[in-house]
């Protein structure tokens, strides 16, 4: 797979978000509906000071701020807005630091920046501008940076905010850390309900409600495409027999093997579902009558060589299969009224067998 293409966890987890929290979007949007004013009014103090650069450049970044905001709600592009507001904090934090803006005061606004960076960014991207931006404070202040700076500082000053910005940072990164892996945590949890929500426990195949919202999907493809669907209903034959004679667990083996069957003599689009019991619904997409009991002799067959072991030896049991196709503009109801019906002639007939509804041929 190309880089490209890879996605990291954190990606991955990006794409979602748990009840109540606030989407990164408009996160931005709400700090940068704070920042503008903000920046106009420190704009409006420098100005007093008779600073002839800070002013228009703190308006400049007020406006490049907005205009971001703005291209986001025009076009919606998540990810330019997110890169354009990290690149537009950084360089105006370091030339709050470097400049020394409000008599040197203005540096204590690189507090915002690491639990900003981590909660709109990945991990990783965090951890490297905040041992970037760590790297920069300490180079302003080191001898070098007193040349080439000459920052306002006091030496007191600086030693604790070195050491308190490197706390906030390495704070931050942990409840950074701990928040991911809640969320993920509660994802996973979610994925585990959903998935439980939709298949049987002991099969592992689609529940009942499942394979009837499949079925829905499938018929309003037919009304849109006129493509044929077909449904196959089928249970174990004597199956209380086998219940009352072997015990339930073995019963349970049967049931197992049925959907192994299935699994392995179905197609990957056709939906395998435990209707109830020891009854399964298969639905085959754009598959008519002829090819429906093609499918259901096939999987009949190679339930019927099977076998499940037992304290008494191997015991074989069989199935019997209805099927029904689609017809002109029938209801789901009325299509698994007919392929109730087909199984039904199927036991009549003498199980082990599978039949179409009304006149199509017994197999």
């Amino acid at each position: 797979m190309p880089q490209s293409a890879r996605k990291t966890p954190d990606t991955e987890l990006s794409q979602f978000r748990v009840k109540g929290e606030i989407p990164v979007p408009i996160l931005i949007n709400w700090l940068t509906a704070v920042a503008v004013p903000l920046l106009c009014f420190f704009a409006w103090r420098s100005s007093l000071q008779n600073d002839p650069i800070t002013p228009p450049l703190l308006v400049g970044f007020a406006v490049l701020l907005a205009v971001n905001s703005v291209s986001y709600l025009l076009f919606g592009n998540k990810t330019l807005q997110r890169r354009g507001f990290i690149t537009l904090i950084t360089v105006l934090f370091t030339y709050l630091a470097i400049n020394a803006v409000e008599d040197g005061s203005a540096i204590i606004w690189l507090f915002a920046y690491p639990p900003i960076i981590f909660y709109i960014s990945e991990s990783r991207v965090g951890v490297l501008a905040c041992c970037g931006g760590f790297a920069a404070v300490i180079f302003l202040f080191s001898p070098l940076g007193d040349f080439l700076f000459d920052p306002p500082h006091s030496t007191s000053f600086r030693i604790t905010m070195i050491a308190v910005l490197g706390f906030e940072m390495v704070t931050c990164y942990i409840l950074d850390q701990s928040r991911r892996r809640s969320k993920l945590g509660l994802l996973k949890l979610a994925a585990e309900f959903e998935y439980a929500a939709k298949h049987d426990a002991l099969t592992g195949l689609a529940n009942r409600r499942e394979a009837l919202e499949q079925l829905d999907i499938e018929y309003q493809r037919y009304l849109r495409n006129a493509r044929p669907f077909s449904v196959l209903l089928m249970d174990i034959d004597l199956f209380k027999s086998v219940n009352d004679n072997y015990g339930h667990h073995v019963g349970d083996e049967l049931i197992i093997l049925v959907a192994r069957t299935l699994r392995e003599q179905c197609r990957k689009v056709d939906t395998l579902a435990r209707w109830g019991g020891e009854e399964y619904l298969v639905l085959l997409p754009e598959t008519n009558t002829g090819e429906a009991l093609a499918s259901a002799n096939r999987i009949r067959e190679a339930f019927a060589a099977r076998s499940v072991s037992t304290e008494k030896g191997p015991i074989q049991a069989t199935i019997s299969v209805g099927v029904a196709s689609i017809r002109g503009s029938e209801s789901i109801d009325r299509l698994l009224q007919r392929s109730d019906e087909a199984l039904y002639r199927a036991k009549s007939e003498g199980r082990n067998r599978a039949c179409g509804y009304e006149n199509e041929a017994a197999a």
